[in-house]
């Protein structure tokens, strides 16, 4: 199993592959079940946020299987994520995500965007209104504080550009262990990871397969015809082959179903291997980012005036 992880910046290791949890609407014996399945399967790093409201299943899953002894904690990584609404606190917001999990520590702790928002906006689209000026070097200290109580092993972001990456690299005492962003075959983020390499932060992808069945995912990277007919090449499916450019990078890859032949079709992918023709195809395809952020733009109260300004033009 070691050559499925990743060592991070920190000496720990992680998952390659990790088990997302976000759905819509969220049903909690679905995700449960789903949990189950998964660990059955051999997943071992699951990946949740408060904004998706599912931490309190995805603790009550995993504490289930460690109760029954059919894993132990320390083989779980688990990921949770500081929504926008918790800047001003986050050693209060992980107590919050742990009592919610049952845990006792989470084993990654993400900022999940560099957006500050009002206290009490706890939906992920927020009004005009809603918006505070983001002081990120007080959000690090707070999640660096996390980490000196033992409440998270590991801290990192998420959605942070090349830029902001740098200008948190500034101030931090500890640097991010992990950048979690929209990274897939149709958005391949050669300059964010050339920027991360340098800097020995992990990218870990969210949406690896694009996102289809999210309520503002896509089909483009699976119904693509290039990665289908190199899918068929291989006898794979195009997930497969998405996963496996994802994981040739050197990312790991948050992948998102609760349809159990899926799940086995997507941890299978580390059994394929794709060939140097099938690189520079990829490399061909014209780019598209899927997960844009328009909610989080406005001329007004955000700090974002533009799509441009809240991705550094890594657009």
């Amino acid at each position: 199993m070691r050559s499925k992880e990743v060592r991070l910046n920190n000496g720990i290791r992680m998952p390659l592959i990790g088990f997302g949890t976000y759905s819509y609407p969220n049903n909690r014996n679905t995700t449960e079940l789903a949990i189950y399945n998964a660990l059955k399967m051999g997943y071992r790093h699951f990946d949740t946020a408060k904004i998706y409201g599912s931490e309190p299943a995805v603790g009550n899953a995993l504490n289930e299987a460690i109760f029954e002894g059919s894993v132990e904690r320390e083989e779980i990584f688990l990921t949770s994520k500081l929504w926008s609404s918790d800047h001003h606190d986050p050693v209060s917001a992980l107590k919050q995500t742990l009592r919610n999990l049952g845990m006792e520590y989470v084993d990654m702790y993400l900022v999940h965007w560099p957006v500050n928002l009002k206290p009490w906006v706890n939906y992920a689209v927020p009004n005009e209104d809603d918006f505070e000026k983001l002081d990120l070097e007080t959000t690090w200290a707070g999640m660096e504080k996390c980490l000196e109580l033992g409440l998270c092993r590991c801290i990192g972001v998420s959605n942070f550009s090349s830029k902001k990456i740098e200008g948190l690299l500034d101030f931090a005492s500890t640097p991010p262990a992990v950048n979690q962003v929209e990274m897939h075959p149709l958005w391949r983020q050669r300059k964010l990871r050339e920027t991360c390499g340098h800097h020995k932060i992990h990218v870990s992808a969210y949406s690896p397969l694009g996102g289809p069945g999210n309520l503002w995912g896509s089909r483009a990277v699976v119904d693509h015809p290039i990665i289908q007919s190199i899918a068929l090449k291989h006898k794979a499916t195009s997930a497969q082959v998405a996963l496996r450019w994802a994981l040739s990078k050197g990312s790991s890859v948050i992948v998102k179903s609760f349809n159990q032949e899926r799940m086995k079709e997507n941890i299978g992918s580390f059994g394929l291997r794709l060939e140097d023709e099938d690189m520079f195809d990829f490399d061909q395809l014209e780019e598209r980012k899927i997960m844009r952020g328009e909610f989080l733009v406005n001329e007004t109260t955000s700090p974002y005036k533009s799509i441009e300004d809240l991705w550094d033009y890594e657009i």
